[in-house]
């Protein structure tokens, strides 16, 4: 056993009894190198992180390029620094309606923890909905919000006036009142089972919302940046949130989020009392670098247009008896299988032939597939070979 391999097992936190436990050389591109000698086709991305593959030039120029600029100077938001006001004014551009002034973060839960106070701050009311089977993140405000008791029992009490409704139920949507201050959705459920209600129970929400006064908040840590074959998923809908929150593709492989609403909403966190929401490492000027280099790359090369490209592929060439559906949008994409046997095999022979697949957690069925938008035809297709054999 190399000595790498030894400080994981003796001395990192493991998430589960039985972590994958394979060591990484390098990842390049679609393909992760072991030090086995061993190449895997990254059909996950990181969860939906390696959008670009892994390494893009054009990022990996653009961290480099900072790093002889400086990093960390101070706190967020108290120094002007390119990398983070250039960004931040990028991401503005494309982002819809007046969703326009940008709070970085380092981690997407983070980001769904600062929306949630300006929420309640900008609104004065404490009240939040969110529902069932959402998954929002692992800290304890975000956990209060993900609609999975298994996950947040063992941490209760939780944040109080949550309410959770049934995810796509039009007639759920009566609950949402007066004394509500968000309402917290992913447009489609990722560790849920990657679920997609109608565009009509989309713009219901924004609806009752907007009747109501609460502020609608789209959690797009895994649907953004081109994921679902639009630059942000609410375009899919046609619904501009009131706030939205970004990780994951964000940063180019570098951990950077963000929660963005209009300057309006924003602006109640400078007062009463000033710095009511702060961050250290929020922004890190290396992660604006990269999130930059990363987003010039994904319009440039139309590649949320590749992710549907993707989605014709999968859903043209996964055929088999065992699959019962594929669910999902662009490169966004679950294959429910007939049973937990047959997902544990088909997971199991694809790693021992070179295709890293995912699961998600509320279903031990589905069998999450999400490259990096760039993947090549070619590589695509063998990745689907495998997975084909896998199903024989």
């Amino acid at each position: 056993m190399q000595p790498t391999e030894q400080a994981f097992i003796d001395h990192l936190a493991w998430t589960s009894d039985h972590p994958l436990n394979l060591s990484v050389q390098h990842a390049s591109g679609s393909f992760i190198h072991l030090s086995d000698g061993k190449t895997l086709i990254d059909l996950i991305s990181g969860i939906a992180v390696s959008s670009l593959g892994h390494r893009h030039p054009a990022v990996i120029q653009a961290i480099k390029d900072q790093l002889d600029k400086h990093l960390h100077v101070m706190v967020y938001g108290e120094f002007v620094q390119d990398a983070q006001a250039s960004f931040a004014k990028a991401l503005a551009d494309v982002l819809p309606g007046m969703l326009n002034s940008v709070y970085f973060t380092m981690t997407g839960t983070e980001a769904n923890e600062g929306a949630l106070k300006v929420a309640k701050k900008a609104t004065g009311r404490s009240r939040m909905v969110s529902f069932t089977n959402s998954y929002h993140g692992d800290t304890h405000g975000s956990l209060s919000v993900t609609g999975r008791n298994v996950y947040r029992d063992p941490f209760l009490p939780l944040l109080p006036d949550v309410e959770f409704l049934p995810f796509g139920d039009l007639d759920a949507l009566a609950a949402i009142d007066d004394s509500v201050a968000c309402v917290i959705t992913e447009p489609i459920q990722g560790e849920g089972g990657i679920v997609v209600p109608s565009v009509k129970w989309h713009q219901a929400l924004r609806n009752r919302c907007t009747e109501t006064g609460a502020l609608l908040i789209f959690d797009e840590i895994q649907t953004g940046f081109g994921r679902t074959g639009k630059l942000f998923a609410c375009e899919q809908f046609d619904v501009v949130p009131d706030i939205i929150t970004l990780a994951k593709a964000m940063g180019g492989g570098m951990p950077l989020g963000a929660f963005v609403a209009s300057r309006e909403i924003m602006g109640t966190l400078r007062s009463d009392p000033p710095l009511s929401h702060v961050t250290t490492f929020g922004g890190h000027p290396v992660s604006c670098a990269a999130a930059g280099a990363a987003l010039k790359v994904l319009i440039e090369n139309d590649l949320p247009a590749r992710a549907s490209h993707i989605e014709s592929v999968v859903r043209k060439r996964l055929v088999h008896p065992s699959i019962l559906e594929i669910r999902g949008m662009g490169a966004m994409l679950g294959m429910n299988l007939d049973s937990p046997e047959t997902t544990q095999k088909v997971a199991d022979y694809c790693l021992d032939n070179g295709v890293l697949l995912g699961w998600t957690l509320h279903s031990n069925t589905l069998i999450r597939i999400a490259p990096p938008l760039n993947i090549s035809a070619s590589v695509l297709n063998d990745a689907i070979d495998v997975i084909l054999k896998a199903l024989e």
